[in-house]
């Protein structure tokens, strides 16, 4: 994925002057900090409200969503698979959503990465900095992502220092998504497997090698 269009340079060099003047982090190495925020991120998207809405949409609308990309990343983050997450957060960010730019920024800065940090952070400050404010939702239920004791697994290991996972059940489902690249990129895994409804952890279509009337949990 290409990038967008690239963000104001002064909006980068005050980002990179903040980060090299910024007071220590609890964690001994800013990589490890980075490591630490990335995965309480990614937590809070997989446990957002309106997560399963935005993979839904992303599965089954015309249009790929940005939100359902952003969702989907973070998946495969939980999942070890930082490359497709790196990749689907790239389109995501270029769609338009801040938090998949910010996933990106503390991704590289984790992996030593700082200009490529720095371009992040700076495009997602840009992106807040031009959100409209969104004006009254109708309130409505939806299901969630993930199961509640999913949902508390992830981010009791997070707060311990170790990165978010998903249970093996469910990583098998990932594993058995389809993948997409050509000879320029990577293969990915694509969110196309999922099939209408199965966004739900307590739901998802196990037809790519687990029986129909197994726990997804285990």
């Amino acid at each position: 994925m290409p990038r967008p269009e690239r963000a104001h340079a002064e909006r980068i060099a005050a980002v990179r002057r903040a980060r090299l003047t910024a007071a220590p982090t609890h964690l001994s190495s800013e990589h490890e900090q980075a490591a630490f925020e990335l995965g309480l991120v990614v937590a809070l998207v997989l446990g957002a409200p309106d997560a399963s809405e935005g993979l839904d949409l992303l599965v089954n609308a015309r249009r790929i969503q940005p939100e359902g990309a952003e969702v989907f990343g973070a998946l495969l983050y939980a999942t070890g698979k930082e490359e497709g997450a790196e990749f689907w957060w790239r389109f995501a960010a270029g769609s338009g959503s801040g938090t998949a730019a910010y996933c990106l920024h503390l991704h590289h800065l984790m992996l030593g990465e700082t200009d490529d940090a720095d371009y992040w952070r700076a495009w997602s400050d840009q992106l807040t900095a031009n959100e409209r404010t969104p004006g009254p939702r109708p309130l409505r239920m939806s299901r969630p992502l993930l199961p509640e004791d999913v949902r508390r697994d992830i981010l009791s290991r997070v707060h311990r220092g170790m990165a978010p996972q998903l249970p093996p059940a469910l990583v098998a489902v990932i594993d058995r998504l389809p993948l997409q690249g050509d000879d320029d990129v990577e293969e990915v895994p694509s969110p196309w497997g999922l099939t209408s409804g199965a966004t739900s952890a307590c739901s998802w279509d196990l037809a790519h090698g687990l029986a129909a009337d197994d726990d997804p949990l285990g």
